[in-house]
C-alpha cells in the first residue's frame, strides 16, 4: 500500500474511563479528537466501575463519532478505514467500542482493523513529531500499564522491562487515595509534589534482580502507606506535600533510570515516553534531562495525547492498515491482550 494515498481513518476507543472518536489522516494528522470523560462521576467511586464505565461509553459513542465526523468537516461516506482498540482494558467498555466499529465497517463495507491499546500510546508520538520514525525506545506508563518498549518498526515491538506488579499509574491512584486526594490520582500528587520536598522521606526503589529492565511499584506503595500508617499509630502528622514529592521522587527515578540502561545498551539516539504517567511534569523533565545529557532525541507527546483518545488509535491503525491488518466479524474484545499478539 503506498503512503502517497490519502487514507482517512475514524478511529474509535473506549477501554476504559472515557469514550472517544477521531478522524486522522494518514497517521499524523487529526482532523478531529473528541473525548468524553467519565472521571467526574468515578471520583465518586474513588476509581473505575466497569458496570457504570460500561453504561456510559453506550451513552455516548454515537455521540462523540458524530462530534469526530462534524469537527473533521467529513462524513462516514468519505471514511477509508475504522480501527478501534480491542484491548487490553475493560471487558464491557471494549466491547461497546468494538461492536460499533464492526457495525460501521459492515455498513459502509470498509475496512476494519484493531488496535491494540498501548500500540496506541506508542503511536501518539507520531502525531505531533513527523520526524519520528523507528527504530527508537519507548517508556509507556499509564493506570493498567507500565511497559519499556523497542519500536523495531511500524507495528513490530520487543518488550524490554515491564512492571512485575503495579503499574506507576496504578502506584499513583492508591498512594493520593490513601493521602486523601481522591480519583484520579496521577494529576493531583503531580500538583501537590510541586510545593513539597522530594528527599524528605526515603521511599525504596525497587530492582528486579532476574531482569534489569523490569519495574516493581508494590514495594514503594506499600512503604508510603506504612509510613502514613506509622504516623498516625505515634499521633505524628506528615506533610501530604513531602510525601507526595518523596514518592513521586522514587517512581522517577526508577522510570529515568531503567529507560536510560535500556536505550545506552541498545545504542538507541530516539527515546519517546506513552501513556497517562508520561504527562507527569516531574517524569517529562527528568527524562529530558537524562536525554540531552546523553545525546539523545526526546520525544513526548502533548498531554491530551498522553491520555486514552482516539486520534492515538487512529495513528495506530494506519500504519496496520498500511501492513495489510483486516480484522474480520469475529474480531472481539480481548481485556488481557498482550503487546504483540494478534
Amino acid at each position: 500500500m503506498s503512503e502517497s494515498k490519502e487514507i482517512n481513518i475514524l478511529a474509535i476507543e473506549s477501554s476504559c474511563d472515557e469514550t472517544a472518536a477521531a478522524v486522522v489522516r494518514n497517521g499524523r494528522e487529526v482532523r478531529s479528537n473528541i473525548i468524553s470523560s467519565q472521571i467526574d462521576l468515578h471520583k465518586l467511586y474513588g476509581g473505575v466501575v466497569p458496570e457504570i464505565a460500561s453504561r456510559k461509553h453506550i451513552e455516548k459513542i454515537n455521540q462523540v463519532i458524530e462530534e469526530a465526523l462534524s469537527e473533521a468537516g467529513t462524513t462516514l461516506d468519505e471514511i477509508d478505514v475504522i480501527g478501534v482498540t480491542y484491548g487490553p482494558g475493560l471487558v464491557g467498555a471494549l466491547l461497546v467500542g468494538v461492536a460499533e466499529a464492526k457495525a460501521i465497517a459492515w455498513a459502509k463495507d470498509i475496512p476494519l482493523v484493531g488496535v491494540h491499546h498501548i500500540e496506541g500510546h506508542i503511536s501518539a508520538n507520531y502525531i505531533e513529531h513527523p520526524d519520528l520514525e523507528p527504530p527508537f525506545v519507548c517508556l509507556v506508563a499509564s493506570g493498567g500499564h507500565t511497559h519499556l518498549v523497542c519500536v523495531k518498526e511500524y507495528g513490530k515491538y520487543e518488550i524490554l522491562g515491564r512492571t512485575r506488579d503495579d503499574a506507576a499509574g496504578e502506584a499513583y491512584d492508591k498512594v493520593a487515595r490513601a493521602i486523601g486526594l481522591g480519583y484520579p490520582g496521577g494529576p493531583k500528587i503531580d500538583r501537590i509534589a510541586k510545593e513539597g520536598n522530594p528527599d524528605a522521606i526515603q521511599f525504596p526503589k525497587a530492582k528486579v534482580n532476574d531482569a534489569e529492565y523490569d519495574f516493581s511499584f508494590s514495594g514503594l506503595k506499600s512503604a508510603v502507606l506504612n509510613y502514613i500508617n506509622g504516623c498516625k499509630m505515634k499521633g505524628e502528622t506528615f506533610d501530604p506535600a513531602d510525601l507526595a514529592a518523596s514518592f513521586q521522587k522514587a517512581v522517577v527515578e526508577v522510570l529515568v533510570g531503567n529507560s536510560m540502561r535500556a536505550a545506552e545498551k541498545l545504542g538507541m539516539k530516539k527515546f519517546a515516553i506513552a501513556g497517562g504517567v508520561a504527562s507527569n511534569s516531574a517524569l517529562r523533565e527528568a527524562m529530558e534531562e537524562a536525554c540531552e545529557k546523553r545525546g539523545m532525541k526526546f520525544y513526548r507527546p502533548s498531554p491530551i495525547y498522553c491520555t486514552d483518545n482516539a486520534a492515538m488509535i487512529g495513528a495506530a491503525a494506519y500504519y496496520e492498515y498500511l501492513a495489510g491488518t483486516r480484522s474480520g466479524w469475529d474480531l472481539n474484545a480481548v481485556p488481557n491482550l498482550k503487546l504483540g499478539e494478534r
